[in-house]
């Protein structure tokens, strides 16, 4: 039996800018509900006769949901980088994709990829920013998704530095900490970022790296940065001179030791390094520090999972099985206290926590998981989970009917009046009547089913992170 039928349905088809109200809402949208979600995502995977072969090498497409008391406003908008806009005015594929390269691809500057920036969306510094790896963020309107223009940080950033898409923010001061690698075929370097509130440069560091790690995201406490060094590694002399994608550059090597590093945002503090359990880590879930330990919390996978975002449409075919997994490093000795693990194993992926928690201690979670995980053939989320660290369980599961998706990063949005009470949102993908439709979830009810469906106008391709921005 098919694990994913339809599942092309999901990913080739031409996506849709709109702007319009959505009608048909059944459920109840909570009152307090105000203000506006945002997700990013790749939604553009052939150009004329070409197609791309992986998950990260479509265009990146904002939709935004504008919540108010006259209703819900739904936009989305393609995300006009220098990719799209020279590949749209020639027709026709220019640069090289993470996962796809092809005869006479370019580089951005013979060195980088040019992203499609399709990864995460984020409000800072009074804007609407979209994220993609290893280059700058581009800011957006935020009411009608138009592109404004790259965001440098008054000057202090240029188009080869290098940035990740997963920027995280300190709710108490509103910094923006990040991470980027200097890929080189002998020195690879890891810088870090902190920017204050209005997008002012506070400190920038660089750390020699051993190896040129596949590094996709990393934990932000209030006092490190906290990098988990994968053992897949990116062969930068094949990407460069054989002309190879990202993903067929990166080798898997099992016999690495695997750490995490630690880099103080003191600057005049050491950073430290502890080794851990070999495996994968592609998304951390929080960091924190608490009475002389640093909390890292993460999604362990027993293997590299890009080789399963390809070939669209037959994605995730041999998934690798993963699980939440928190560690306690006590920072004055640098070695690790305890690990937890839990048994919740259903590939476990986009997770996500409070965002006025983040840096801070926080029990419950929200993950995206696979039914069929650990079986052969292909598939895609089709359960939503939510995780209590005290319980070290997965306490309340929904999933959807077969054949139906579950799609974006859970974002939790709190009720701003009641402590402990909440919503997610997600994507519902329908691929056998061509139908996506957005689910409002009680956050701690998930097994009672959604509270609220909305329903699109047109298909809209699966949403990688989102955000949300209250009403001042």
């Amino acid at each position: 039996m098919d694990l994913a039928p339809l599942l092309e349905r999901c990913f080739i088809f031409d996506a849709v800018e709109d702007s319009y109200t959505i009608g048909n809402i059944s459920g109840n949208i909570p009152s307090w509900l105000r203000g506006s979600y945002y997700i990013n995502g790749p939604a553009r995977f052939r150009r004329g006769a070409f197609q791309y072969k992986h998950w990260l090498d479509g265009d990146g497409m904002i939709a935004a949901l504008h919540f108010s008391e006259d209703g819900v406003r739904f936009v989305s908008r393609f995300v006009r980088s220098r990719k799209f806009r020279d590949e749209e005015a020639a027709g026709v594929p220019i640069y090289r994709g993470f996962g796809t390269s092809f005869s006479g691809d370019r580089l951005r500057r013979n060195v980088m990829l040019e992203a499609p920036v399709n990864v995460c969306v984020y409000p800072y510094a009074g804007r609407l920013l979209a994220f993609g790896e290893q280059t700058l963020p581009i800011s957006l309107d935020p009411i009608t998704l138009e592109t404004l223009g790259d965001f440098d940080f008054n000057g202090r950033l240029n188009e080869v530095t290098p940035f990740s898409a997963h920027a995280k923010f300190d709710p108490e001061t509103g910094h923006m900490g990040n991470f980027g690698i200097s890929y080189s075929p002998a020195h690879p370097v890891l810088n870090v970022y902190e920017f204050d509130d209005a997008g002012n440069s506070l400190s920038r560091r660089r750390h020699v790296l051993e190896a040129a790690h596949s590094i996709h995201d990393f934990g932000f406490s209030s006092g490190h940065f906290v990098i988990f060094t994968n053992p897949l590694v990116m062969d930068f002399g094949a990407f460069l001179q054989d002309g190879l994608s990202v993903s067929d550059s990166l080798k898997w090597q099992p016999e690495s030791e695997v750490q995490i590093l630690a880099i103080p945002r003191d600057r005049s503090r050491t950073p430290f390094s502890v080794p851990v359990k070999f495996a994968y880590c592609l998304h951390f879930i929080n960091c924190f520090e608490q009475d002389g330990l640093l909390v890292v919390d993460l999604i362990e996978m027993d293997a590299p999972v890009y080789p399963e975002y390809q070939p669209i449409p037959d994605l995730f075919s041999t998934a690798p099985l993963g699980r939440p997994v928190r560690y306690r490093i006590d920072i004055q000795s640098c070695r690790v206290i305890d690990r937890s693990s839990m048994p919740y194993d259903r590939v476990p992926d986009f997770p996500s926590i409070p965002p006025q928690l983040y840096s801070r201690p926080c029990d419950s979670f929200w993950v995206l998981g696979m039914e069929s995980g650990g079986r052969t053939g292909r598939k895609f989320f089709d359960q939503i989970a939510r995780c209590s660290w005290s319980s070290l369980n997965a306490e309340d599961i929904y999933r959807v009917k077969y054949g139906n998706y579950l799609a974006g990063e859970p974002i939790y949005i709190g009720n701003p009046s009641v402590p402990n009470e909440g919503v997610v949102i997600l994507q519902h993908l329908i691929p056998a009547s061509e139908r996506v439709e957005y689910l409002i979830f009680d956050a701690f009810r998930l097994q009672q089913g959604p509270i609220a469906t909305l329903p699109l106008k047109y298909p809209l391709h699966p949403g990688f992170h989102a955000s949300f921005w209250p009403c001042n």
